[in-house]
C-alpha cells in the first residue's frame, strides 16, 4: 500500500513500532510525507523541513527516509543536524545514515561533532559512531579541537568514554605554542598525556622566567 500526505503546515505523526528485536517509537513532521507500507517492504520519505525523533536520536534535514521491516534505517540528506541525547553529542553534516537497530552512526560531508560533555569539538568528512561502543572513527581532513590542543591528522579514532584520541596519516598536535609530529600519536584528553611513535619530531618553547605554568 502506497500513500502520500501533503500539507501546507507541517505534518506531525508519530509511528509506534513493536519490533521482535527492540520496541520503539518514531516521531517525525515534514511539509510532505511519501511512503510505502507494504507487508514485505516499509518506507516512509519526508520531504522539506523534515524531523524525526527516536529514542536517541534527533535529526533535521532537507529529507529523511525511513526504512526496513521496523524503519530500522534512518537517511537524511541536505543540511543535516541533530543530537544524540545518550551519547551526549551534537551534529552537522551533509547526509547521514543512522541503525537503529547496531548502534552505528555514518556521517559525510564537512562533518562536525560537538562532544559537549568533554568541550571537545571534531571535524571531518567522514565520520562513524558506535553508539554502543562509544568509539567515532573520522576519515580525511580530521581537526579536533579541546582546551588549548588543536589535533591534525588523517585517520583518528576517538574513544569518548575513556577520553582517548588514536591518531595517524601525518598527526600533529598543536598546544599552545608547542607542536609534536609523529608517525602514530596518541592523546589523552583528560591527563593532557602524549605518546609519539615512529619519526618523533617537534618543538617546546619553555616558558618565560617567573611566569606561571598553569
Amino acid at each position: 500500500m502506497k500513500f502520500t500526505v501533503k500539507r501546507r503546515l507541517a505534518l506531525l505523526c508519530t509511528l509506534f513500532l513493536a519490533a521482535a528485536t527492540f520496541a520503539d517509537t518514531i516521531a517525525f513532521k515534514a511539509d510532505t510525507m511519501t511512503g510505502n507500507a507494504g507487508e514485505n517492504r516499509r518506507s516512509t520519505t519526508l520531504s522539506g523541513n523534515a524531523w524525526v525523533q527516536t529514542e536517541d536520536m534527533e535529526i533535521t534535514a532537507d529529507s529523511i527516509e525511513l526504512s526496513g521491516k521496523d524503519y530500522e534505517t534512518v537517511l537524511a540528506s541536505g543540511s543535516v543536524s541533530g543530537t544524540n541525547a545518550s551519547s551526549g553529542f551534537s551534529f552537522v553534516c551533509s547526509s547521514l545514515v543512522y541503525n537503529r537497530k547496531t548502534g552505528i552512526v555514518k556521517l559525510q560531508g564537512n562533518v562536525l561533532m560537538t562532544d559537549e560533555e568533554n568541550d571537545v569539538q571534531a571535524e571531518a568528512r567522514f565520520m562513524e559512531y558506535n553508539q554502543n561502543t562509544e568509539t567515532a572513527l573520522m576519515q580525511i581532513g580530521v581537526t579536533l579541537t579541546q582546551k588549548n590542543a588543536v589535533c591534525t591528522c588523517a585517520l583518528a579514532l576517538y574513544r569518548k568514554k575513556d577520553q582517548i584520541l588514536e591518531m595517524s596519516g601525518s598527526p600533529q598536535i598543536v598546544r599552545g605554542k608547542d607542536t609534536f609530529k609523529a608517525q602514530e600519536i596518541t592523546f589523552n584528553l583528560t591527563t593532557e598525556e602524549i605518546v609519539l611513535d615512529g619519526r618523533v619530531r617537534g618543538t617546546v618553547q619553555d616558558s618565560p622566567e617567573g611566569a606561571s605554568n598553569e
